[in-house]
């Protein structure tokens, strides 16, 4: 029992990590936007995760050979997320300030338990339930403002709604995945294949823009942070969490990307928080609880979920 808790703890912690690094991802993309165009950031960020992951696999031996049958799988992986996530977010931050694009990401764990049902037949109880809604209610205090408006346009709603639609997708693809890879080979596929995919989007439409940029250190910066950290370590950390938790307690722990954000955006950016905002941070925080809650646990669910954790392979 005692290594059950230390795994499930050891789980939460790696998820809550990746959310930090995903709240973090707003800010450092914000600030390449000032020197780069979206498809830069993006091949850049990718190719230099896929390096990374790249040589550090083969270093501690983690990387699986992908089977012909599963190339299709993993080709679909990558469209999905990176590929059609990061079109959306990331030119979707060029519409939207850093908190908002994040608290419009948070609605991904109120979207997941459709998903989850439909695919997996996961079952979502009522506390579950009362806690998204909870705690989604505290997201959307994070980015009022003392006047009661939203400044968001539409432009970057929508692109934030495509990368919301595509990380559900991925939730569900990725499931399939982990039954025959390990994570560290996941990533480092779906990275590279990514860095393919965006390659042509770069060399057409903004080739020569990224000619004339000079790389300093306010460039260098936030674009190696985000490609390990952001791309490499939370999306392992992440897809670890789907696998030993579910989708939908995985997802649901993403409503603390927006809180992160709006807390490093202020520090780091000035962006404004508000009292209001404060206060939407603290039940974000009661809901995420709430929503991992399971009432009535039983010690035989327990011991179930032990052995489930003990026959994964790591």
């Amino acid at each position: 029992m005692e290594r059950y808790k230390g795994k499930l703890v050891f789980t939460y912690s790696l998820v809550i990590l990746a959310m930090l690094f995903w709240g973090f991802s707003f800010i450092w993309t914000k600030m390449l936007l000032e020197h780069l165009k979206p498809f830069s950031i993006i091949t850049l960020r990718l190719i230099i995760s896929s390096v990374f992951l790249l040589i550090t696999g083969l270093a501690i031996k983690k990387l699986q050979k992908i089977k012909k049958e599963d190339f299709g799988l993993f080709v679909l992986l990558a469209f999905i997320e990176p590929f059609l996530y990061f079109i959306g977010e990331t030119n979707g931050l060029k519409h939207c300030s850093a908190t908002i694009s994040a608290v419009l990401i948070a609605l991904i764990p109120l979207l997941s338990p459709i998903a989850a049902w439909y695919f997996f037949r996961e079952k979502l109880g009522m506390l579950n339930f009362a806690g998204i809604l909870i705690s989604f209610f505290g997201v959307s205090l994070v980015i009022i403002k003392k006047d009661y408006t939203l400044n968001a346009s539409l432009t970057g709603i929508l692109l934030m709604g495509l990368a919301v639609i595509s990380a559900i997708g991925y939730s569900v693809v990725v499931i399939k995945a982990v039954k025959k890879y390990n994570i560290f080979s996941i990533i480092t596929v779906q990275n590279l294949l990514g860095a393919i995919f965006f390659m042509p989007l770069l060399l057409v439409f903004e080739y020569d823009h990224l000619k004339t940029v000079e790389i300093n250190s306010g460039i260098l910066y936030p674009l190696i942070a985000l490609a390990i950290l952001a791309s490499s370590l939370a999306f392992m950390f992440f897809t670890y969490g789907v696998k030993m938790l579910g989708l939908i307690k995985a997802n649901t722990i993403s409503n603390t990307i927006p809180v992160f954000t709006a807390i490093f955006a202020y520090i780091l950016i000035d962006e404004k928080l508000t009292i209001i905002n404060i206060l939407g941070i603290i039940i974000v925080i009661t809901g995420l609880l709430l929503s991992q809650l399971k009432k009535g646990l039983r010690i035989r669910h327990r011991i179930f979920w032990f052995k489930k954790i003990s026959d994964i392979k790591e």
